[in-house]
């Protein structure tokens, strides 16, 4: 792609006050916005941003386009998703609502095994028809980096299927969606294994090392909590993906603090998620690490459980993203600006704390640390919304700006 130059926006949102302070401990002015704004770019990396009555004569004959009355932002980033499955839940929430417990839901045949039931019985062009749809719809908001789970197939084959539909996905959508492929066979227990740890050594382990040559999966997740996976399976998990070359992330401390969150950090886990539980000690140790927090408000909101303490995280200098969590059980909302909109007053957020954590933060969480802000030398991945001000995007719950 030759040069080309996007002019005339109302606003600019750089997001460079929190790529300096690595999105820590930041201030409302981290948004870094500069007001009627051009930006020059190439297929690779951005060259120029500024006012656009600064834009560089030596740009004058390239091919523009107009934003007049628009704002750009960096992409919005959806860093955790597990948008291929089968199956609907519908029924859970109401069973939910009139007062069932998860053991109730489970004895009435609901739950992740649930799903994975309902997945195993679609073929893998319903699942990727139905994946892509997914996608589809979340890009709408103006998302344009979604990470994709597996761990609906809990078993070997389809496992493996999951997987290569979320490949499949990544085709579909060069060019237009980045898709991030997330390995997570090890989600929840099959009730045929006699333990977290037979499934792991009979089903995970091998379905990851015949996966990995294939150079397809993007990192390497784990249901980290009681009743699901433990420490030694964590850490053992973290050993064979560290061996193979794969980043990891986890689901930790939702239900109650296992440490989770500190053996992420110890391992340089990207992100470790949920957190809900998390105490003091691993919210230091998320602190002194790389290792993003990604909060996942809609999840507390859709399940009524209590929300992540996100302030103690944000005054220890964590770094924190938000994500959708969209999934047919917990969290059936696919809109993760709607859903950061939210959580914001909940979690005492400002609006440098929002936007980083489903742009910068969100980025990092997937090891993408050449998105995330605009500057010159990082990839020019955007948002558009057709909205003059940044603040009508989160004030307008819901409303759908987004240009694509």
């Amino acid at each position: 792609m030759s040069l080309m130059a996007f002019t005339n926006f109302s606003q600019i949102v750089t997001l460079q006050g929190a790529l300096v302070k690595d999105g820590r401990n930041l201030s409302s002015e981290d948004l870094s916005i500069i007001e009627n704004a051009s930006i020059v770019f190439d297929s690779n990396e951005i060259k120029w941003v500024g006012p656009h009555t600064d834009l560089p004569a030596d740009y004058a004959g390239i091919s523009t386009e107009d934003f007049t009355g628009k704002v750009l932002l960096p992409e919005v980033v959806d860093s955790h998703t597990h948008l291929v499955f089968g199956g609907d839940r519908s029924n859970e929430y109401s069973m939910r609502l009139n007062g069932a417990d998860y053991q109730e839901i489970a004895n009435a045949g609901g739950g992740i095994l649930s799903t994975m039931k309902s997945t195993n019985n679609l073929t893998q062009k319903e699942l990727l028809d139905l994946a892509i749809s997914r996608v589809e719809k979340i890009h709408s908001y103006g998302v344009g980096t979604i990470e994709v789970k597996s761990g609906y197939g809990l078993n070997y084959e389809k496992e493996k299927e999951c997987s290569l539909i979320i490949d499949k996905l990544k085709s579909h959508f060069k060019g237009r969606v980045q898709i991030i492929n997330t390995f997570m066979a090890a989600h929840a227990v099959p009730a045929k294994y006699s333990s977290s740890n037979e499934y792991l050594n009979k089903v995970v382990i091998p379905l990851l090392k015949e996966l990995a040559p294939l150079h397809i999966i993007d990192a390497v997740d784990i249901f980290h909590e009681s009743g699901y996976f433990d420490e030694v399976d964590t850490q053992q998990l973290f050993d064979v993906a560290s061996i193979l070359g794969i980043r990891v992330k986890s689901h930790a401390d939702e239900f109650q603090d296992n440490k989770g969150a500190i053996l992420a950090a110890k391992n340089g886990a990207l992100s470790t998620d949920h957190l809900l539980m998390t105490s003091q000690d691993g919210i230091e140790a998320l602190a002194n690490s790389s290792t993003v927090a990604t909060l996942l408000p809609g999840t507390g909101f859709f399940l009524g459980k209590p929300q992540a303490d996100a302030k103690a995280f944000f005054d220890a200098g964590v770094k924190v993203a938000i994500a959708s969590d969209y999934n047919p059980g917990s969290c059936h909302c696919d809109n993760v600006i709607l859903i950061a909109s939210i959580a914001a007053p909940h979690y005492k957020m400002n609006i440098a704390h929002l936007w980083s954590a489903i742009t910068l933060n969100a980025a990092h969480a997937l090891g993408l640390k050449n998105q995330g802000a605009i500057q010159e030398g990082l990839a020019p991945r955007f948002s558009i919304f057709d909205v003059n001000h940044i603040d009508k995007i989160t004030y307008n719950w819901g409303t759908n700006f987004s240009i694509n």
